[in-house]
């Protein structure tokens, strides 16, 4: 095997498989919080799942991050929204804000567990030979994957989960306003990727990573 077609198998299974199970995750805690406060919408869909299929988006969970691996550039993506009811809510400004936040902290509480596996993975180090180098890129991936998928989607502007979760102190005339704006948003949102304006995105997502994986490398 040629060192260039190694280099995708490497980057394929250390960082896309890590996005696709996140990605995955991430919908499945929409789905799950959305069914536990009573709307089971997403559920009926078959989105309670970490079946990547039946949360895939072409675009974003197939086409844009395996060109990154072919082309060498970060890895990121974004998988089908969960659909959701509001008119089943019992509760529905508390309620979407609790199914909207339940995406990013999956994501937050996924790159803890990560941190978590890094440090049984150093302590165990020894008895692991050659797996400990793959399997530690592959977690210190995950680890920061997760945190730049949380901070993303906290950011609040529609159709963002952080659009959702502001929504909650608003008052409705304004949101109401934000959402008539989503389109608008969307197209900040991609200048924002253009122009490189999720640099201050990607800073706290890559300082947080680089703390928790100094302090799993503490146990090596």
């Amino acid at each position: 095997m040629s060192d260039s077609v190694y280099q995708l198998f490497a980057r394929f299974f250390i960082f896309y498989l890590p996005l696709l199970f996140s990605l995955c995750v991430h919908e499945w805690a929409h789905a799950w919080v959305a069914s536990l406060k009573g709307d089971n919408l997403a559920r009926d869909e078959g989105r309670l799942s970490l079946n990547p299929v039946v949360h895939a988006d072409l675009l974003g969970t197939v086409f844009l991050p395996l060109l990154s691996i072919f082309t060498g550039l970060p890895v990121f993506g974004w998988a089908k929204p969960v659909p959701v009811n509001p008119s089943v809510l019992a509760d529905p400004k508390n309620d979407l804000f609790w199914i909207a936040f339940a995406g990013p902290l999956s994501n937050f509480c996924l790159s803890l567990i990560g941190t978590v596996l890094l440090i049984v993975l150093y302590i165990l180090s020894g008895t692991l030979g050659l797996y400990v180098e793959i399997l530690g890129l592959t977690l210190e991936a995950f680890i920061y994957i997760n945190l730049l998928l949380g901070f993303f989607n906290l950011i609040p502007l529609h159709p963002l989960d952080g659009g959702k979760v502001l929504a909650r102190f608003l008052p409705v005339e304004w949101n109401w306003r934000l959402e008539q704006w989503e389109t608008y948003t969307s197209f900040i949102l991609i200048a924002l990727f253009v122009t490189g304006g999720f640099s201050y995105l990607i800073f706290p997502a890559y300082w947080l990573s680089v703390q928790l994986i100094a302090f799993a490398r503490f146990f090596a």
